[in-house]
């Protein structure tokens, strides 16, 4: 076997001058200069500029080679004459004479140039063709930084304490908030497994079995819908779960475990230091109208509906007599902007079905506009001590009943904070959201259903079950968020089988459901649980924010569309009758 290199594409300096050397790699690009022929051999590890003379015995063999054939080359290091000196590159000082070549594996005719921006190519051809969008830069970085967070990550964990462990991909089905996927099973007619939502039950089951500190990198299935932040299909958690813990003490690993991460691989941005800000869910939704607000835009809602209840604005007046709210977001020196802008701002909400976006405007001589009209000076006067506008400043204003119009007010914001440049740039803001919700209303029956995770314990746990008004009880559960992403879902768990149960009934799930969907942890919890907790970082998502990547899908090597199909593999396919009766299933 022929000895392939003896040095990496990417190693090579002017200390390595007169050298000779043997590289293995792709040909990135060609440049015939007439007598010489200049070759960018790359490798994972960099790029060598190659030069032979066309006097030389291999100069026909490299010249016939096409681009991203894989060659072997022989030759000696020479030093660059200083006035073609790269910069740009690490190699950028040396150049490798080429006295021999071999062409290892010839490529066919490209269907894209690897030197091409991701702009100029379809989905489609790039997921066709993974293995070439790969050799791209930008894609190679990727998935090299996720090489490299993944490493860390494990070194941080083990060094705080904690033991990593591997729980089953072939599980039971469970209601966790999403589709589960499903595999027939052969041994056991008409029934079958599923792949894990999370490995929510199997960590939880490992603090049960005394393990202090669990952790791992967990491949999580979910058949839902794709959005930019998230895969459809397949994805990667950070999890992790503590025994004889409180939120506090959670909420510290997480913290610390992001702020290294981020101080690694992000040194030059701003971040969060810990401990970072707490946002009740409720305070969230008012003033961010997001739970997972993005504190790099300092716009704000207020609530002002005293500003317009029983005022002569009947619209909102109504409104607020009804049940309704009127939210206002203060936006720093637009009183100047032209009307158009204005327009534009009121065309988003009529496009979002929100009917218009009101507003009004503190000129120098007073307050304008046609709401301004239908405010006496007392009701203005209490607008401007709600929202801290000044003289030059605007405030929109959202109204209406329910979660929708909030929803909303914090869209108004993000646009704001967009349009006027507002956002802080390079930088990572991190929060906490906590008291989320236990249940929520049923938009279909009106009856209450869980709100984020029925796992969590509950905030007052039996009495509170036993005594409250579902919708008001709140979970220890909290999210993590950063940028406007949610980095992080975790909880103090449910621990005791009472406790269990009543939460489920509450739901509208009998005993005989929580014995057949969680009968495995349910028995566990009936021989001595701890207290328990955990959390899991979406760890495609930090490296989303690392790389700066719009799409999840840019850090995940081998990723499925956006209608959830592997177009490399051509997955998801037909099988064959015989397979389909192998696992006693029949298609309609």
């Amino acid at each position: 076997m022929q000895n392939y290199r003896t040095k990496l594409c990417g190693e090579l300096r002017a200390a390595d001058a007169g050298q000779t050397v043997v590289l293995s790699g792709w040909v990135q690009t060609k440049r015939d200069h007439g007598n010489l022929l200049f070759v960018d051999l790359r490798d994972n590890d960099g790029i060598t500029q190659c030069v032979v003379d066309i006097n030389a015995p291999c100069f026909k063999e490299l010249e016939k080679a096409r681009l991203e054939s894989v060659i072997r080359v022989e030759g000696k290091v020479l030093l660059r004459d200083s006035n073609t000196i790269n910069p740009k590159m690490p190699t950028g000082e040396i150049e490798v004479a080429v006295s021999d070549v071999k062409v290892l594996g010839e490529a066919q005719v490209l269907p894209f140039a690897i030197t091409s921006d991701s702009d100029d190519l379809s989905e489609e051809q790039r997921l066709t063709y993974r293995f070439l969008d790969l050799r791209r830069a930008k894609p190679h970085a990727n998935i090299l930084m996720r090489n490299r967070l993944n490493k860390f990550v494990r070194d941080a964990m083990w060094n705080m304490g904690f033991t990593e462990f591997q729980t089953p991909i072939l599980t039971s089905s469970s209601p966790e908030g999403a589709r589960d996927y499903l595999v027939p099973s052969r041994v056991h007619k008409g029934e079958f497994y599923a792949l894990p939502q999370s490995p929510q039950q199997f960590k939880q089951l490992l603090m049960v079995a005394g393990f202090d500190r669990y952790f791992q990198l967990a491949p999580c299935f979910r058949d839902e819908d794709s959005r930019a932040d998230r895969s459809p299909g397949e994805f990667y958690q950070i999890d992790w779960e503590m025994s004889f813990v409180t939120q506090e003490e959670i909420l510290s690993v997480g913290e610390k475990l992001i702020t290294a991460i981020f101080k690694e691989f992000a040194p030059t941005a701003t971040c969060s230091q810990a401990p970072f800000i707490r946002i009740p869910y409720d305070e969230a939704m008012l003033t961010y109208g997001s739970d997972k607000p993005d504190l790099r835009n300092p716009l704000k809602i207020v609530d002002v509906s005293e500003v317009f209840a029983g005022s002569e604005f009947s619209i909102f007046a109504n409104t607020v007599a009804n049940g309704g709210f009127v939210r206002a977001i203060r936006t720093p020196k637009t009183v100047d902007k032209p009307r158009s802008w204005f327009d534009k701002m009121n065309a988003f909400a009529v496009e979002n079905n929100m009917g218009g976006l009101g507003y009004v405007t503190f000129a120098a001589e007073g307050a304008k506009g046609p709401i301004a009209k239908k405010l006496d000076e007392a009701r203005l006067q209490k607008l401007i001590a709600l929202t801290g506008a000044e003289q030059g400043d605007s405030v929109f204003f959202v109204c209406g009943q329910g979660e929708a119009p909030a929803l909303f007010a914090g869209k108004v914001r993000n646009l704001l904070g967009k349009e006027l440049d507002l956002f802080e740039k390079n930088a990572f803001r991190f929060c906490w959201v906590v008291d989320f919700p236990f249940y929520e209303k049923d938009p279909d029956t009106g009856k209450p259903m869980f709100s984020h995770n029925p796992f969590s314990m509950p905030q007052g746990e039996l009495d509170a079950l036993m005594n409250q008004d579902p919708l008001t009880i709140k979970a220890y559960q909290f999210d993590m968020v950063g940028n406007g992403l949610e980095m992080l879902s975790g909880a103090i768990r449910n621990h005791r089988p009472d406790v269990m149960f009543k939460a489920f009934e509450i739901a509208g799930y009998g005993p005989e459901v929580v014995e057949a969907k969680f009968g495995g942890m349910l028995n566990a919890f009936k021989y001595g649980a701890p207290p328990h907790g955990g959390a899991a970082f979406g760890f495609d998502r930090i490296v989303m924010m690392l790389e700066d990547e719009d799409y999840i899908r840019e850090v995940i090597a081998f990723p499925f569309n956006q209608q959830a199909r592997d177009l490399l593999m051509n997955a998801p396919s037909p099988v064959t009758e015989q397979q389909l009766r192998e696992v006693h299933v029949k298609l309609r």
